[in-house]
């Protein structure tokens, strides 16, 4: 079942023994803390891992704009990206040094590929996803709402127990990487 961010806070928000929110504007204390901290935990745990379901490649639009030192070409970000994971020149999303700065990724190719983390609709989180960011918010909320230290701290030991088989899981869905250009395996043919 698809989770909206609000059945996410929801959740989490009864996880801590709090009462749920049908909206971010609803007035409650609940409503106030989920609307403050969601979308930042989301885009931090989104940001945390180069999971699956939130990894693109795009070819990145040049900017007519120069950098000023170090690269000469700089180009524009998706307006989606949380963070970038390799660059590639042609059809090869690897393989090509690069810099983000403010916002561009500068590199001397004349056009880029961006393999990168984005933000994806909630709706479309997978289940393991799901759990994990549902514990992670309970740990974030629950201090703010009940003042437990000792209740919070559990929270982020299960929260990081259930990032990690999120993880596990998420990496069972490709093949695993291969060693390439290591100069021993070279050294033994």
């Amino acid at each position: 079942m698809a989770l909206t961010a609000i059945a996410l806070c929801s959740r989490a928000l009864l996880k801590i023994g709090a009462t749920g929110i049908a909206s971010f504007d609803e007035g409650t204390a609940e409503a106030e803390v989920a609307a403050n901290l969601y979308p930042s935990l989301r885009d931090a745990l989104l940001s945390s891992h180069p999971w699956n379901f939130a990894t693109a490649q795009g070819r990145l639009a040049r900017l007519a704009a120069a950098p000023v030192a170090d690269f000469a070409h700089a180009f524009q970000l998706p307006a989606d990206f949380l963070r970038a994971l390799s660059a590639g020149a042609e059809a090869r999303g690897r393989g090509l040094p690069y810099r983000i700065h403010e916002r561009r990724l500068h590199c001397d190719a004349e056009a880029v590929t961006l393999t990168y983390v984005f933000r994806p609709p909630e709706e479309s989180f997978p289940p393991f996803f799901d759990q994990a960011l549902i514990l992670r918010l309970a740990a974030e909320f629950c201090l703010p709402l009940t003042e437990s230290t000792s209740r919070a701290e559990l929270l982020h030991r299960l929260a990081e127990e259930e990032l990690r088989r999120a993880r596990l899981i998420d990496a069972q869905e490709e093949t695993p990487a291969a060693v390439e250009d290591f100069t021993l395996i070279e050294a033994r043919r």
